[in-house]
């Protein structure tokens, strides 16, 4: 089957260029000796997950259901981090996770005694926040906001510490900053952590830097990165771990949809698609921003300018104005790039919108459908 021949709404994981973002991180863990993670919460499609195990050093869950996806599609080194921990979940990531970070002390003192008591050794972490904000124009991804609930504060872990903490119970420290950012956020980040916490990395037997770091992306500053991964290494004696998401499978992935209708308002042409950015690419809508169009430019660079939205009832599913070549018409097949990321591990069938069929392009040029998704998957979430 080709891409053109699939049935629309889909996404297709480019299985090519995941390669080639894999090779790209395996070569800074052989470089460096750092360990990197896949982080679950942005690329989740186990079907891919033997291949990025060849790779990679394991996963990062942000709960118990991607611990278990982790341990039972790839079996590798399966980091967990969540902000708070039913007992019950404890029970069981006790069993299949390595690491497990808590983002308080009360949250460790709460369920040290499973830690303690788990047949097989697991390495403790505490989430710390250094108070060191990056990022610009996208704060719903800022952790280290002011009266941000992620990460332990130096003021706060003192006052534990005074009350009677043991410290030496926590092997390592994790932080996670970033959003898309190259590694002069990170050398700008480390500083904070060093000013912050840097008296107590001593003793310590690991650092997860976290995630957010836009390693396979073109323009990328290795030679940075790498420098503070052994920064870190030589000074206090680490091991460091990174957790992207984004990297793994950034430009991976495509979704491909058909226009359904056009529409004009108020010389505004609008094409209504079999796709919609609130159920199929939600971060459109949250962060927000536009993703690439194959053929397409901006508004106003080409010589017609439409604007793309969707066929649900809400009024602001719009993916964006793109301008055209020329006129298009209905049955045109449209085909976004960039949608490997934060969708299949994030879609929704708000009004009943089907999710798209999801396929792989595997390096050899054939189309394979992985899943096909109908009406029982929209009635069984509800």
């Amino acid at each position: 089957m080709k891409i053109n021949e699939l049935k629309t709404p889909c996404y297709v994981i480019d299985e090519g260029k995941l390669t080639e973002n894999l090779k790209i991180l395996h070569h800074v863990m052989q470089r460096t000796g750092a360990k990197i993670l896949l982080a679950q919460k942005a690329f989740s499609a186990f079907c891919e997950y033997p291949l990025i195990g060849k790779y990679l050093s394991g996963t990062t869950a942000s709960g118990l259901y991607e611990a278990r996806l982790a341990q039972e599609e790839m079996g590798k080194e399966n980091h967990v981090f969540c902000p708070a921990y039913l007992p019950e979940e404890m029970d069981e990531l006790v069993k299949i996770c390595d690491h497990i970070v808590f983002n308080s002390v009360s949250q460790f003192l709460v369920h040290k005694e499973k830690i303690k008591k788990a047949a097989a050794g697991i390495s403790t972490g505490l989430r710390i926040n250094p108070e060191c904000s990056t990022q610009e124009g996208h704060e719903i991804y800022d952790p280290c906001g002011t009266g941000s609930r992620l990460g332990v504060t130096r003021a706060e872990l003192d006052k534990a510490i005074q009350n009677g903490f043991d410290l030496s119970q926590i092997d390592g420290f994790h932080f996670h900053t970033l959003c898309e950012q190259n590694s002069d956020a990170l050398e700008t980040t480390l500083d904070a952590v060093e000013k912050k916490f840097g008296d107590l990395l001593y003793g310590r037997k690991w650092l997860n830097m976290g995630g957010g770091h836009h390693i396979t992306k073109a323009g990328y500053d290795m030679e940075k990165l790498e420098d503070c991964i052994r920064r870190m290494q030589e000074t206090y004696d680490l091991e460091i771990y990174l957790e992207p998401g984004e990297a793994v499978a950034l430009n991976a992935g495509y979704l491909e949809t058909t226009v359904l209708d056009i529409v004009e308002n108020n010389g505004i042409k609008i094409l209504v698609l079999d796709t919609s950015a609130a159920c199929h690419m939600p971060d459109v809508l949250e962060m927000p921003y536009q993703p690439p169009l194959y053929g397409a430019g901006k508004a106003g660079e080409k010589a017609e300018t439409w604007r793309l939205g969707s066929a649900t009832c809400l009024s602001g599913d719009v993916v964006g104005d793109y301008s055209f070549d020329g006129p298009l018409q209905v049955g045109d097949l449209l085909l976004f790039g960039d949608m490997a990321i934060y969708t299949t591990c994030k879609n929704n069938t708000f009004n009943g919108m089907p999710l798209p069929d999801i396929n792989v392009l595997r390096e050899n040029g054939s189309v394979e459908n992985l899943k096909h998704f109908g009406y029982a998957d929209f009635k069984m979430r509800l």
